[in-house]
């Protein structure tokens, strides 16, 4: 069976970690290319690679500004992703209270 691509839509984009690192990073304020390379650690190709994929299912914009691209997140498309995980956050609050719960009991054994 063919292997659904990777990049069709922002939740399949998100899927991969580095773009997530890439999102994250670019979560304050735009940066050119050169930044995300130096903050990540990661190879120039493969940054340009994986902004590319976020510019094409729209989680990024690009300006120029004179011989720079600068990238920034676009938070219009990053909406459906961000609603989408919120309802899971009364489960994740239910999980960790769990945890907490757990730990509390064994330290008063």
């Amino acid at each position: 069976m063919a292997r659904a691509a990777t990049t069709s839509d922002a939740f399949n984009a998100v899927a991969e970690p580095r773009r997530r690192e890439i999102l994250n990073y670019l979560a304050l304020q735009e940066r050119p290319v050169g930044d995300i390379v130096a903050a990540l650690g990661m190879e120039q190709p493969s940054v340009s690679k994986h902004l590319r994929v976020l510019l094409e299912v729209g989680l990024v914009d690009v300006r120029r500004d004179g011989r720079q691209r600068l990238y920034r997140v676009n938070a219009e498309t990053i909406q459906p992703l961000h609603e989408w995980t919120s309802t899971f956050e009364r489960f994740w609050r239910h999980q960790l209270n769990r945890v907490k719960e757990q730990a509390e009991e064994k330290r008063g054994e």
